[in-house]
């Protein structure tokens, strides 16, 4: 398995537009791998299956940082349930040696939401066809900005807990080193902690928040979390990175700072 994962050079991406996706396929093309995005404006549908079969023709391994868009738990599980299905299946046809899939730090600890769904997405990750490896990740810097963009008018109401927010190319950097790393097996021993990749400092998302509103003209509240789902849960930390995970920079000011 070392041989063949020295061997990588084709990458099939699913999400391959997304925030994270064009953040992968720019760090393995900038490797030198050859890069297969995936998405529905390549004209492949991960849900239907339109465009799969012939995409993954060749492909060493898929890199899956495709998500659903809102933060409704069934619908995001069935989307995540048939999505994998769907990868698995026609990654094994192809000849598929390996799928790596991102997921959200605090999984396991959820119990409602968005986060939720995640369970279920990693279990059938690892009970399918292909070797799987999981990177969870905290939430993205480019997070904050789509918070704002939900609110209304000059004031901003976000939630004011505990967040180490990390960039979407830390994140890409991470996934690509996971995929293509001789020494990992293709699919960690039962029990084996799954890797977490999370910034460099605790904030509160209010506090991020306030830094990119300065920016837009925008008042940023501080409020609990309460009535969002597991508020509680993240108000003591719980989706806060494990004493595993890797911590790497740009802090939130740093890659604020950055943006053009």
């Amino acid at each position: 398995m070392e041989e063949w994962n020295m061997s990588i050079r084709r990458f099939a991406v699913a999400g391959a537009t997304g925030r994270l996706g064009r953040h992968v396929v720019d760090v393995l093309t900038e490797r030198g791998h050859q890069v297969v995005p995936m998405s529905r404006a390549t004209g492949v549908d991960i849900i239907t299956g339109e465009g799969l079969a012939e995409s993954l023709t060749g492909v060493d391994v898929i890199i899956d940082v495709a998500s659903w868009h809102a933060s409704d738990q069934e619908a995001a599980t069935e989307f995540f349930r048939t999505a994998t299905r769907n990868l698995h299946e026609a990654g094994q046809k192809a000849g598929v040696g390996q799928i790596v899939v991102v997921s959200i730090i605090g999984t396991d600890k959820a119990t409602s939401g968005f986060i939720a769904a995640q369970q279920v997405h990693e279990e059938d990750n690892l009970s399918g066809p292909l070797p799987a490896r999981i990177l969870r990740a905290a939430q993205f810097h480019e997070f904050v900005g789509q918070l704002l963009d939900w609110q209304d008018g000059d004031v901003a109401y976000i939630p004011d807990l505990p967040i180490q927010l990390v960039a979407c190319r830390t994140v890409a950097e991470e996934l690509a080193d996971l995929a293509t790393d001789p020494a990992a097996p293709a699919q960690p021993a039962p029990g084996t902690p799954i890797p977490e990749i999370a910034g460099p400092r605790v904030e509160t998302m209010a506090e991020a928040a306030t830094l990119l509103g300065a920016r837009r003209g925008i008042t940023v509240v501080g409020v609990d979390g309460s009535g969002i789902p597991d508020g509680e849960l993240a108000a003591s930390g719980a989706f806060l990175p494990s004493a595993h995970a890797k911590l790497a920079g740009p802090t939130f000011q740093e890659w604020l700072d950055a943006q053009p």
